[in-house]
């Protein structure tokens, strides 16, 4: 019976010896395939056989590397949309100050011209707030005392008549808007020259002109102005215009509703009248004559110069002692026969 020995523990060639000898052939290949390229076919069989195991090694770590970027750029995109977000509100604000700013220099270069044609001293005032009190019409201004306000100051705005200071302040002032039913100012048609009382209506935030005949000359659409007869508001300033004529057959007056030309309630400057229009001195007093009231009735003027000159003839029969008068006969008397002889 042949005893042989395991496969492990046979003994052959030592381990030098066989990295010497396929060192060796390693070699030979090298130089064959540098001077001869006998192994580039096989080379590329060898590349297109392992080329599947290649791919198929690589696809955890492109899976790996996927999944990162993925989520790296999924962080990216949110940081972007966020930082365009933030971006796009800021550029909202600054546009919708810009355009404030834009409507704010318009409304002040028209102040500023409405400014030049009022014939009297004015101030700028800005809009403070809105009284709290619901029922009635005021806002605040930052003006007051200090600055040289005086209660009853009429205020403007570009476009015409806003109101008149009811209450000042050491630093501001309150003001009752034309649509306050406490608040009256007479006015005038811009047409015609009809004069008349225009009155606020409270929260329907229109006025009306009472004491109008019902056949007085007003037309729908007509302007009503100032007719500064009160000495506080200056001549010809806007107020209102005509929107609602009611004609009264049966009373002594019509209905006359009226629309506030200025900007009663979306304005942020204002205008203060700080004096008064100028009055034309009144004329020198005339000698005027006047009737004396006699027994219930006028006594008939007399001129004095007539009256001096009446009474000079009347002098000299006065002088004569009253029994001659008497006993002289009087020329109608006599008969003609008689007076002949």
């Amino acid at each position: 019976m042949e005893y042989s020995p395991p496969p492990l523990f046979k003994q052959g060639a030592s381990a030098r010896v066989k990295m010497m000898v396929f060192a060796g052939i390693s070699i030979a290949l090298l130089l064959v395939d540098s001077r001869m390229h006998a192994l580039t076919a096989v080379r590329q069989a060898v590349g297109t056989v392992l080329y599947p195991v290649q791919m198929a090694a690589l696809v955890p770590r492109d899976v790996a590397v996927g999944v990162g970027n993925y989520f790296s750029s999924l962080s990216a995109l949110e940081k972007q949309v966020r930082d365009l977000k933030h971006e796009q509100i800021a550029s909202a604000q600054i546009l919708q100050q810009a355009q404030l700013n834009i409507v704010e220099n318009n409304h002040l270069r028209k102040l500023m011209e409405a400014r030049e044609r009022v014939p009297v001293k004015t101030m700028m005032a800005e809009v403070l707030y809105d009284t709290r009190d619901s029922a009635t019409r005021k806002i605040v201004l930052d003006r007051g005392i200090q600055h040289g306000v005086e209660l009853g100051r009429p205020v403007i705005d570009n476009l015409g008549v806003v109101g008149q200071v009811t209450r000042v302040f050491p630093f501001t002032s309150e003001v009752t808007l034309l649509t306050d039913e406490e608040q009256a100012i007479p006015v005038q048609l811009l047409r015609n020259g009809v004069r008349s009382v225009a009155i606020g209506r409270g929260k329907s935030g229109t006025m009306e002109l009472r004491f109008t005949a019902p056949s007085a000359d007003i037309q729908i659409g007509d302007i009503v102005i100032t007719s500064g007869l009160d000495g506080l508001y200056p001549a010809g300033l806007a107020v209102a215009r005509v929107t609602l004529v009611e004609r009264n057959a049966h009373g002594p007056f019509g209905r006359v509703v009226c629309q506030p030309l200025a900007g009663i309630e979306r304005n942020t400057q204002l205008l203060i009248l700080m004096t008064s229009p100028e009055i034309p001195p009144r004329p020198p007093a005339e000698d005027v004559k006047t009737g004396r009231k006699i027994a219930g009735k006028m006594a008939p003027i007399k001129d004095p110069a007539k009256e001096a000159a009446a009474a000079v003839p009347a002098a000299a029969p006065a002088a004569k002692p009253p029994a001659a008068n008497a006993a002289a006969p009087a020329p109608a008397a006599v008969p003609p026969k008689e007076a002949t002889r």
